[in-house]
């Protein structure tokens, strides 16, 4: 037989038909809407929704954002079309397969369409700016910040907009377990996280497989990456050093890598698959900025409890991550200041302070000095009036030359 002939035909058998493709959808959507979703996601009133625009949910694998979409559709759109191309039923779907499902969406009749992990296509991004085109109202989940923003800037150039989901927040937290807000409650969480599986469960496993799988299918497979051990002693590192300064540039020999490029390679795609941040420090100079070491910090708590290898002593660079993650669910302009003295996160929106904090598990009178301290000059510089100092469990109130200081205890503070 004919090369040429032989591949056709393999191609024509691999192809998917479209009552295939239905019975799939089919299967999938009385799965979706049978799903518990006993906590409403906080974000669920902030899904931008806009006529002939896409709305992208991008976070960290399993994290929830098929769920925020089930809410969304059980609020508003209880007929729409669910399909999750990660099932293994569309192994293999193809460009041309897009045309079969095209067929069965109009069949159907329906105008609102939901896509989980649709970027495993290839020309997905072409199908959606089609369908977009057509009247349709379309929702995609991923959990590829660089992938799903690479594609949709080529084809879908201010025709989409997007939102972030990040696991449970304390409050969320608070909701799902029913228990009160008070500082035991917040040292379970500092234990625990927010990632809605391992909350559920308490088993560790179900984080150790979760960074496997991001590991795996989020950045190996999707960058070409051979070397997954390498990848995952530096993910083990960077969260065993949260809220701790990193540079590429000291790594460099560390784990077998000795390029720093390789180094920032890895970080960017550590950051794009939502598990691991890295904020800079505050410059007017972007090249300052990108000189300067970053501080880093995982997306969930629970990761450094079970992956990480921190110690008792070092359980304020825990705390200080769960209140960088509060932060960063409200902006992601966030920035350390450094000067004579310090001060944790300065949180910014469109280059607008937003809030100047300070973090202490426990203030003495060792430390007290050196946290205020670092506050008010941060304070000063960028002409804020106004600061917060968050601790674990300790509350107080500081006024001078103007300036207002509050102490507060982080269960509290996480509102």
């Amino acid at each position: 037989m004919d090369k040429l002939v032989y591949l056709l035909k393999i191609k024509e058998l691999t192809m998917f038909r479209q009552d295939k493709i239905a019975i799939v959808i089919d299967s999938q959507r009385e799965t979706f809407f049978r799903k518990n979703d006993e906590v409403i996601r906080e974000v669920l009133t902030c899904v931008p929704i806009l006529e002939s625009f896409a709305t992208i949910v991008t976070g960290i694998r399993r994290c929830g954002k098929s769920t925020l979409v089930l809410q969304l559709m059980r609020q508003k759109y209880p007929d729409a079309l669910f399909l999750n191309f990660e099932d293994i039923r569309l192994a293999g779907f193809e460009t041309d397969d897009l045309t079969r499902l095209y067929s069965e969406i109009k069949h159907r009749n329906i105008q609102v369409l939901c896509f989980d992990e649709i970027q495993l296509v290839k020309n997905w991004d072409m199908f959606i700016h089609q369908l977009l085109r057509e009247g349709f109202q379309v929702f995609i989940t991923g959990s590829n910040a660089s992938l799903l923003s690479r594609e949709l800037g080529t084809h879908l150039t201010g025709r989409y907009l997007s939102i972030e989901l990040f696991p449970f927040s304390f409050t969320e937290y608070i909701e799902l377990k029913k228990v009160e807000r008070n500082i035991d409650t917040l040292r379970d969480y500092l234990e625990f996280g927010g990632m809605p599986e391992y909350v559920k469960s308490g088993e560790g496993l179900v984080i150790s497989n979760l960074l496997d799988d991001v590991l795996m299918r989020d950045i190996a497979v999707r960058q070409s990456l051979r070397d997954v051990n390498t990848l995952r002693q530096l993910v083990v590192f960077l969260l065993s050093n949260v809220g701790n300064l990193i540079s590429a540039n000291k790594l460099v020999g560390m784990f077998g890598i000795k390029s720093v490029t390789t180094f920032t390679e890895y970080f960017s795609f550590l950051s794009d698959a939502y598990l691991i941040e890295f904020v800079p420090q505050f410059n007017y100079s972007l090249k300052a900025q990108a000189r300067n070491p970053r501080k880093v910090y995982a997306i969930d708590l629970g990761f450094v409890s079970q992956v990480g290898t921190l110690f008792t002593e070092n359980y304020g660079h825990r705390f200080e991550n769960l209140i960088y993650l509060y932060l960063r669910r409200k902006s992601n302009e966030i920035y350390y200041f450094k000067n004579k003295g310090e001060c944790d996160f300065i949180s910014m929106k469109n280059g607008h302070v937003l809030e100047i904090v300070q973090t202490c598990y426990d203030i003495d009178d060792l430390n007290f000095d050196r946290e205020y301290s670092g506050l008010v000059e941060a304070m000063r510089f960028f002409k804020q009036q106004t600061g917060i100092i968050v601790t674990f469990n300790q509350k107080d109130h500081f006024e001078k030359d103007g300036l207002t200081v509050d102490m507060l205890p982080a269960f509290e503070y996480l509102k």
